[in-house]
């Protein structure tokens, strides 16, 4: 999720209050009114959002719904005014990275006994361990997507390479092989848009059995950076300062920057969310063959950590079931897979993901919808202090090493010695 300078996202939040984010739900004359925080930004998405709030409406005409458009860009800090003003919307709208601190810190609903059991058993156990904190359930995970790679399949057919399945993936060294194969005269195999790598690893790492963090019977959290944790940064470090099969000019790009140079043949692959499969749609040149491949396997196949979208409700709400009710409304399965479809991402509910439109060749939503039962909770989900950790020593190792400035064993002093100085403030 993009980030902004606080200064910038605390004066977005003040005026998104001042303009129509006021306090959350009211009675008037009988009828709750509930307001609905939605983050959804592409018009697909925003008109999927908009219409199940009209028929929501239609249907229960003494709860009526209010749509209130955020904004990923600033949406921690813009919560964080509301809900220390007592002006926070009653449903809203986030991921699931973004409610520790909201969570722990009493802003947010324990949703446990609000939620119907439908709800409860659709959505896996590993999904709603990532908006699980403490005893605590304060968000429902409802749509999630993983990263895979985005492949020039004319580039891949010329070169003869086996291309990889959801029941025959890579494993990371033959993808390091292949990367080797597709490169040179000026051309790379992958391109890693790593502007913000942190993520990336962490949740890539789990394949290989990496995890970082580890939570011990004292509840509190070391760090470690074990052979497991290192199989994807070194395979991506020595693409890029080894093999000469990934393009270094990348690592400061983000995922949308990328584009272009794959558009033109320069990358064969893009490791990138499956959602960009809508921007490839609306961008590629006419008639660019394109697929959806999975990232590749370790140990642990083809696990990998995400952090979904979710849907919470404010603690201070005056009406948490009736929220928790419009919740349950938003995810039913049919409406689950219209918000899927509009994100371009998977959903969570198992009856959901069985929907034919998720299942289809076009568009390769069918690799990305065999990946869902790999997928797991994030690693970092519930460390307290991982933002601070992630931004003051993570970020800046994990760049200077896959850029060549720093080995692997001044990598792991940073993210274990400097890093566990960070977190032992949040753990006293």
């Amino acid at each position: 999720m993009r980030r902004v300078s606080r200064p910038a996202a605390v004066a977005a939040a003040v005026a998104l209050l001042l303009t129509g984010c006021s306090s959350g739900g009211t009675v008037d004359d009988g009828e709750i009114t509930l307001e609905f925080q939605s983050l959804a930004w592409q018009k697909e998405s925003v008109d999927a959002n908009k219409q199940l709030v009209k028929e929501w409406n239609a249907a229960h005409p003494d709860i009526r719904v209010k749509y209130v458009q955020g904004s990923w860009d600033s949406v921690h800090d813009q919560l964080l005014t509301s809900f220390e003003g007592g002006e926070a919307p009653d449903v809203i709208h986030d991921a699931s990275d973004d409610l520790a601190d909201f969570a722990y810190g009493g802003y947010l609903a324990d949703l446990r006994d609000l939620l119907p059991a439908r709800l409860k058993s659709d959505i896996p156990q590993h999904s709603w361990e990532t908006a699980t904190f403490g005893d605590g359930v304060y968000g429902v995970p409802f749509l999630q997507e993983p990263r895979v790679l985005i492949a020039n399949a004319k580039i891949l057919k010329a070169a003869g390479v086996r291309i990889p399945t959801p029941d025959k993936p890579w494993s990371w060294e033959e993808f390091r092989a292949v990367t080797k194969k597709l490169s040179g005269d000026k051309k790379f195999g992958v391109a890693w848009p790593l502007k913000e790598p942190v993520s990336a690893t962490l949740n890539l790492s789990l394949s290989s059995g990496g995890r970082m963090f580890h939570r011990g019977a004292d509840g509190k959290v070391t760090v470690r950076f074990d052979a497991a944790d290192q199989v994807a940064p070194r395979t991506v470090h020595d693409q890029v300062n080894t093999d000469g099969s990934a393009s270094g000019a990348t690592l400061g790009m983000g995922g949308s920057d990328t584009l272009p140079g794959f558009f033109a043949g320069k990358y064969a692959m893009v490791p990138l969310g499956f959602s960009y499969r809508q921007q490839i749609v609306q961008q590629a040149p006419k008639g660019f063959d394109w697929q959806v491949l999975p990232a590749p396997a370790g140990r642990d196949g083809l696990a990998q950590g995400v952090s979904p979208q979710t849907l919470s409700v404010a603690e201070d709400s005056p009406h948490k079931k009736e929220a928790a009710q419009f919740i349950d409304f938003l995810l039913r399965p049919r409406n689950m897979v219209r918000l899927a479809l509009g994100d371009w991402m998977l959903p969570t509910g198992t009856e959901a993901l069985k929907d034919p439109a998720l299942h289809t060749e076009k568009n390769d939503w069918e690799t990305g919808t065999a990946l869902a039962g790999d997928l797991r909770s994030a690693p970092a989900q519930s460390v307290r202090g991982y933002a601070e950790w992630k931004d003051k020593v993570a970020t800046p190792a994990l760049q200077e090493y896959y850029s060549g400035s720093i080995g692997l064993g001044e990598l792991r002093k940073r993210l274990v010695k400097d890093g566990s100085l960070v977190l032992a403030r949040y753990q006293r």
